[in-house]
């Protein structure tokens, strides 16, 4: 073998070494991103029910409110 193959062969394999790399690079990103997408996805179903307990407890307060200032105007 010349010293033109061997050179070939070295960046043939630094080119696989390469592509293999980007390859995991790639697959960890993919499952990260899936990670934080169902994450995001809880969060926000978190989020509708915390706004959905935040409107019945102000509605209860201001029934209650209410309801005080109805006794407070029949003394």
């Amino acid at each position: 073998m010349n010293n033109t193959s061997i050179d070939s062969l070295t960046t043939l394999t630094d080119l696989q070494t390469n592509v293999d790399v980007l390859i995991e690079r790639y697959q960890t990103v993919k499952h990260e991103n899936q990670a934080l997408m169902a994450h995001q996805t809880l969060l926000l179903q978190e989020k509708v029910l915390l706004l959905q307990q935040t409107t019945q407890a102000r509605t209860r307060v201001e029934a209650m409110i209410n309801r005080l200032k109805a006794m407070g105007q029949a003394l």
